[in-house]
């Protein structure tokens, strides 16, 4: 048996500039950083003359031509795998619509365990390129390439997005000190509410395509506090983090109707009052996981849980993408 993890992750400055639709024009820019959250893949060969896929749900069928599952699908015809019978089982520690990239972390832990069973050796950055190259170019989904390289490398990294689509990765240069703080100082809240991504990003993307100047203007923006994000991180001005989130927030919000509600206009605005001095919905926006950076993290705790809002532990992590054979 043949387990691969990906970790999940979360954005630290400069997200959405990932989308084709923008560095193609403009280059991209981001920080994002592995957490100690992750999505599973358990792969083995079967005695069965069919292909068993276990997920949300269970799919028993005669070759890959014929499963619903479109990652899976893709993943196997790629690797010329398609007539492969396996039994392929995926879990999460945390549940889809998180928006901390359980698919792109998903398609990445997939590939590594079926390079594995192929005994194929793979760099960190072909893996992170054919899981952008499933979702992206063959099933069409509008999204970015940050989860897939977050997921394959780890660690808090920088990416930069080149209009001919290479992706620089360069490790941030953060002190243990500043590592610390961060560890410390960032939470994690679930909103409680799940919701699809894509229609969030397809508003994102066509807008961009379209050249819409507001849309634009606001991914500049985004980049520059990117730039701005790496700086503080580097230099140890982790209140000005706060700051910049807090900003980020409010541009990101910009970008569509769906990216936040009135209900985490007001958990969101009740965490400042209590201690956050910044933050924003990771991901794509609409729900998932509220990230707020405090300094007095105690009062924030408190206050939030006696609003009813759960915090989600976690710790970063820096191994990436990792296999087990058993």
């Amino acid at each position: 048996m043949i387990i691969a993890r990906s970790p999940l992750r979360i954005s630290l400055g400069g997200g959405g500039t990932d989308l084709p639709s923008y560095y193609r024009h403009h280059e991209g820019f981001l920080i994002a950083a592995s957490i100690d959250r992750y999505v599973y893949i358990t792969l083995q060969k079967t005695f069965e003359q069919q292909l068993i896929v276990k997920y949300s749900q269970v799919e028993r069928v005669p070759n890959a031509k014929s499963l619903r599952h479109p990652i899976v699908r893709e993943a196997l015809t790629l690797l010329g795998m398609e007539n492969e019978h396996l039994e392929i089982t995926s879990i999460a520690d945390i549940p889809t619509g998180s928006g901390l990239g359980s698919s792109g972390s998903f398609t990445v832990a997939l590939l590594k365990a079926l390079h594995t069973l192929n005994d194929n050796l793979v760099s960190r950055n072909d893996l992170a390129e054919q899981a952008c190259h499933i979702e992206i170019d063959r099933l069409n989904e509008p999204i970015g390439k940050q989860d897939q390289y977050i997921a394959a490398y780890g660690g808090i990294t920088c990416f930069r997005f080149t209009k001919d689509d290479r992706v620089v990765i360069e490790p941030l240069r953060i002190s243990t000190e500043t590592m610390g703080r961060l560890q410390t100082n960032f939470l994690l809240f679930h909103t409680g509410i799940s919701r699809k991504a894509n229609s969030i990003l397809k508003e994102q993307n066509d807008k961009t395509l379209e050249t819409n100047q507001d849309m634009v203007d606001n991914l500049h923006y985004v980049k520059e506090m990117g730039f701005r994000s790496k700086e503080a991180f580097e230099s140890g001005e982790l209140h000005e983090i706060g700051a910049i989130m807090h900003e980020h927030w409010q541009h990101k919000k910009k970008r569509s109707k769906a990216m936040s509600s009135p209900q985490i206009d007001e958990w969101y605005k009740f965490a400042l009052e209590n201690g956050a001095i910044g933050g924003k919905v990771i991901g794509a926006g609409g729900g998932g996981f509220l990230m707020l950076y405090s300094e007095d993290t105690d009062r924030l705790r408190a206050a939030m849980a006696g609003a009813g809002v759960r915090e989600v532990g976690f710790r970063l992590e820096a191994e990436g993408t990792s296999t087990i054979v058993l």
